[in-house]
């Protein structure tokens, strides 16, 4: 029997991370549930909700969706209409292929004013005649009924016949109920045979079949000059697979009728089936050996029987390396588990190791692991640490790194000490007296005379003041 549970709902709730409370989209079509439950007090904010092809019988704990456009309840062993009117916002109803007889379970309908589009086809009722009649005026904010759209003059026309039809349907109505009456005796009668009939086939207390009283004694049996040879194991086996199978074909050959009774038997069958194949492969299935990760002598293995793309890129500029992990886009993030060492790293997703072995010593402490939202991806940062392994000696790889630069930078604060003024009161209480003459400087035009007569020191040279200066 499938039942609606919470980690079901939150496995189908992917595409909203996972949080039910918020969902409004659902799809629980073909998990076998039987009974309609949970959904009004986790889901409130449900607008589309999928549960075609189940074994549901009854609508019910739907009346608190009070945002629900789209209920698609096809394939199903519902036999009648209700339980709707709280779906106030309700556009679509899909109820192909049930059991529904009961035509007039439709008049529940009316309160769903928003109500546009209703599908019965494939109903006990949809062969009623006058069906179709009936539905248009019933709900009469209908526009498209069976996917066929639902015109005035219809409409008009199923008014004035509705006296007849409504008589017509009553009648039609209360020989189907009769008709799935005799249906549930015959049903509930058949059941009770078979339960006889396996009290009756059940075997002996070791398993077998005797004949006569001497037979059901052993110490009779040893006593006896003629022994019977017993069956061995695997003769039993074979026997009891080649009952099984006939009991199989049997099942499949005997006919039926159609009823929410017989789907019922053919999952109870099919269940049954399954479990007896499970329990036959479980017992032929070996055991596998866990996979071995680090070997007796502590070597790291790289394994990914996950089966991953991935690539390790090693980031010199930052000092680190990054994994990449592609992981499955829709999985989810609680399936992933991470565990980074300072010579290797691994990744268990969904049970599933990941494990390579790093060239460098890592700091596990500072790692950090990110997941993509868009691709799924993870990346993994591991920053190295700050000296390399090599040959038994640890040789710092920031002091050697950095030795040439720590000498120029020793160099050049000598060069700026050497050209600081060690005297304070020079600039520390500035002459505002001097700060014209400072800046004073002599004009160039004085300068270049000075350099263009150079004729003053000839002893022949004779000054003449009134004569004005050359320019």
């Amino acid at each position: 029997m499938g039942l609606i549970t919470e980690d079901l709902i939150r496995r189908n709730a992917e595409h909203n991370d996972c949080v039910i409370f918020s969902l409004e989209e659902l799809s629980l079509h073909q998990q076998e549930i039987e009974r309609l439950e949970h959904i009004d007090k986790w889901c409130r904010d449900l607008k589309i909700l999928y549960l075609q092809n189940n074994l549901i019988g009854k609508i019910e704990n739907v009346s608190k969706l009070k945002k629900l456009e789209y209920l698609n309840l096809a394939l199903n062993n519902i036999e009648r209409i209700e339980n709707l009117e709280g779906c106030e916002w309700l556009t679509k109803l899909d109820l192909t292929v049930n059991f529904i007889g009961e035509l007039s379970s439709v008049k529940t309908l009316k309160h769903n004013i928003h109500l546009k589009e209703l599908f019965l086809m494939g109903n006990p009722c949809a062969d009623f005649d006058g069906y179709r009649q009936f539905v248009v005026v019933t709900l009469q904010q209908l526009k498209w009924l069976d996917g066929k759209e639902i015109e005035r003059s219809e409409r008009i026309q199923a008014l004035q016949d509705y006296p007849a039809v409504e008589q017509q349907i009553r009648e039609q109505e209360k020989a189907y109920c009769l008709r799935r009456a005799k249906e549930k005796e015959e049903a509930l009668r058949e059941l009770e045979e078979e339960d006889e009939d396996k009290k009756k086939s059940c075997p002996g207390f070791d398993g077998r079949w005797y004949t006569d009283t001497q037979a059901a004694c052993p110490s009779s049996i040893e006593n006896k000059d003629h022994l019977q040879v017993p069956e061995t194991q695997e003769e039993e086996h074979i026997t009891k697979k080649s009952d099984e199978s006939e009991d199989d074909m049997a099942f499949w050959n005997k006919p039926s009728l159609f009823t929410p009774e017989s789907r019922l038997e053919t999952l109870r069958h099919m269940e049954k089936q399954r479990k007896a194949q499970e329990k036959s492969s479980g017992n032929k299935k070996k055991v596998k050996p866990p996979r071995t990760l680090v070997t007796e002598d502590g070597k790291v293995l790289n394994v990914n029987e996950a089966k991953l793309d991935f690539s390790l890129k090693d980031d010199e500029k930052h000092n680190q390396i990054i994994l990449d992990l592609a992981v499955y886009r829709y999985m989810d993030t609680s399936l992933i588990d991470v565990d980074v060492q300072p010579t290797y790293v691994r990744v268990m997703v969904k049970g599933k190791p990941f494990q390579l072995a790093l060239s460098a010593e890592v700091q596990p402490d500072k790692s950090s692991a990110k997941r993509s939202q868009t691709t799924g991806h993870l990346l993994i940062c591991m920053p190295k640490v700050g000296e390399m392994i090599t040959g038994g000696q640890r040789i710092p790889t920031s002091v050697k790194s950095s030795l040439d630069s720590g000498r120029e930078q020793t160099s050049h604060r000598k060069k700026q000490i050497e050209r600081l003024e060690v005297d304070p009161s020079k600039h520390s209480c500035p002459d505002v007296t001097t700060i014209v003459q400072e800046k004073k400087h002599k004009p160039k035009r004085i300068d270049s005379q000075a350099q263009v007569v150079p004729g003053m020191e000839d002893p022949d040279f004779d000054d003449n003041p009134e004569v004005p200066p050359l320019i």
